[in-house]
């Protein structure tokens, strides 16, 4: 089993942008952030339920794919499920509809007590309140032997990496900088030291770094 993060960041390290309002809960600039991901064949098949086959190919869709594979548990944040954008909503099921992109179990890490929702097409979200280590055990049971992934956000992907409970981090660059936000890098220093380190330049300009245990 490993345990592996994938994050699109800015040049300066920046995960999530600022100004996250009802109307645009990603914050300013995502779609820039993630328009190299957005634009491959594998997210839009996946996630928008594309059939057409359209999409890029190429370096960024090589990663877009891996994303997905060999995947048996995910670990995320409230705030990547939503609760931020729908505090009150006791009906809201996360971002995605009736087909979220999962296909496995997911642990929501949150103080909401909810009770798990299911989906058919093998989604699960499980809420729990505990610490990431205890989160991981969880997952890794779920997981059946297979790949345990930190879905995000980018807080809970630093308390997973500050911990030391990370095999495998790969970080998607955008070529821009956006100045504000959630870094990933805050308070890792020196993180890289124990890590092997690859990279990759993709025709859209994206640089991916792989930090590998």
């Amino acid at each position: 089993m490993t345990v592996r993060i994938d994050l699109n960041i800015s040049l300066d390290g920046v995960a999530m942008p600022v100004g996250q309002t009802a109307e645009n809960p990603m914050g300013e600039h995502w779609s820039r952030l993630v328009a190299a991901y957005v634009a491959t064949r594998t997210f839009r098949e996946r996630v928008l339920h594309d059939a057409t086959g359209e999409g890029t190919a190429g370096v960024d869709e090589r990663y877009a794919a891996g994303y997905f594979e060999g995947v048996g548990a995910e670990i995320m944040g409230a705030g990547m499920f939503g609760f931020h954008a729908y505090p009150d909503d006791p009906d809201w099921r996360g971002w995605w509809g009736d087909e979220p992109p999962f296909r496995a179990p997911v642990l929501v890490l949150t103080h909401r007590e909810r009770a798990p929702i299911e989906f058919a097409n093998g989604t699960r979200f499980e809420f729990l309140a505990v610490s990431p280590r205890v989160a991981l055990e969880r997952a890794s049971e779920l997981a059946g032997g297979a790949d345990v992934r930190i879905g995000g956000g980018a807080s809970l992907a630093r308390d997973f990496l500050a911990a030391g409970l990370v095999d495998r981090l790969h970080v998607a660059i955008a070529p821009i900088v956006l100045g504000r936000g959630v870094r990933l890098w805050d308070d890792l220093r020196e993180f890289e030291s124990d890590f092997a380190i690859t990279s990759e330049v993709a025709e859209s300009g994206v640089i991916h770094v792989t930090f590998t245990r």
